[in-house]
């Protein structure tokens, strides 16, 4: 886990915490990226389907080295034009990740909307200069 304070407009401080940062391939030929790699080692560990109700799926890819060290990388099949490489950041607070990104002039390229698949939040957010990351946190069951 990575620990980023910064402040926004009013000095108040935030603690946000990223719990993993790896790339994301948006693409509406994913089986083709999927299966490139798979071919580099990757396996399957993870499916959502169905995200936002609509044809859009995503694989979580897992590569683990021969030192031990893994290696993620997601594929989202969705309807884009062309293939979008951007960063997935998962974050322990959603809300507070937002809410930073926006104070520093990033939108939400869904308008005001927010994914939420039960199991997670997210939503891409795209830099003034037009870099992309999608924020995503995890949502835990209460105990």
């Amino acid at each position: 886990m990575i620990g980023y304070n910064t402040y926004n407009q009013n000095k108040e401080e935030y603690n946000m915490t990223i719990t993993s940062f790896n790339p994301l391939i948006v693409t509406k030929d994913a089986e083709t990226t999927i299966a490139l790699f798979e071919a580099m080692g990757f396996e399957r560990r993870h499916t959502k389907t169905g995200i936002n109700d609509k044809d859009i799926t995503s694989v979580r890819m897992r590569y683990t080295g021969e030192d031990g060290k893994t290696f993620h990388v997601d594929v989202t099949q969705a309807p884009v034009p062309q293939d979008i490489t951007t960063i997935r950041m998962n974050v322990r607070d959603f809300d507070e990740a937002y809410q930073m990104l926006l104070e520093k002039g990033w939108k939400n390229a869904q308008g005001d909307k927010i994914t939420n698949t039960g199991s997670s939040k997210s939503t891409m957010m795209v830099s003034p200069s037009g870099f992309s990351i999608s924020i995503t946190e995890h949502l835990r069951k209460p105990e």
